[in-house]
């Protein structure tokens, strides 16, 4: 099953946009700026989702079948190890903002709009996984993004571009030949059920990295380069 979620809301404050943008002090005429940007913002952003209800079977060593697409990723295969049902998805802040005008001379204009782009994404995708525990009781969720480990590649993105269909019909969202997402804000993954919490940044060495959400873990690393799996 694919369902779309087009009505997503827009929640913006101009106090969170300015912690975004890592501004010392307070100054008038940027807070003036950013809060014009967001009243434009809610009246054209039209955030929306798109996800599939899956079946996950066919788990080999390293690669497992989700709807009869076959994936190959070592972290994935374990982390989807006890789910038989997980949700695809793709998330956008909507091609309505890619369309708002911005001088071409306004560098820090354009920056505060990049800002508030990521934000109605984060908003997005945190609309998709309530919306997911709700409808489907799921209890703890974790997800995973291809591209953000190296055991799942981006080019990846093809296959679960695959299993929601017509992506650029449903939401607007279409991937290019380099398997970059347009518009750039958009995001990609898979929320399954866990009973350990899983986050990609756990097993991330990048340092001082700004969509961090946990911290490295080497000992993680090393549980899942032993742990061995047993074809089923």
């Amino acid at each position: 099953m694919i369902e779309v979620l087009n009505r997503i809301p827009v929640t913006l404050e101009a106090d969170g946009v300015m912690q975004w943008l890592r501004i010392q002090g307070r100054d008038e005429s940027i807070e003036r700026m950013v809060r014009e940007l967001i009243e434009t913002t809610r009246a054209v952003a039209r955030p929306k989702a798109v996800y599939a209800v899956s079946r996950v079977d066919n788990r080999g060593q390293d690669s497992l079948d989700i709807d009869g697409t076959r994936f190959t990723s070592r972290i994935l295969r374990i982390n989807l190890d006890k789910a038989n049902r997980v949700f695809p998805y793709v998330a956008t802040c909507g091609q309505e903002m890619e369309e708002i005008p911005l001088p071409d001379d306004d560098l820090l204009r354009a920056y505060c709009l990049d800002v508030i782009k990521t934000l109605v994404l984060v908003g997005a995708v945190a609309h998709l996984a309530s919306y997911l525990t709700r409808r489907y009781q799921l209890g703890k969720t974790s997800h995973m993004n291809p591209g953000s480990l190296e055991s799942w590649p981006i080019t990846q993105q093809m296959e679960l571009f695959s299993v929601l269909g017509d992506v650029d019909d449903a939401i607007g969202v279409t991937l290019t030949e380099g398997l970059t997402m347009v518009p750039l804000k958009s995001a990609s993954g898979i929320y399954f059920p866990t009973e350990t919490e899983f986050e990609n940044c756990q097993l991330c060495p990048m340092e001082k990295c700004i969509g961090r959400r946990a911290p490295y873990d080497p000992e993680l690393v090393k549980q899942y380069e032993e742990t061995n799996l047993i074809d089923p």
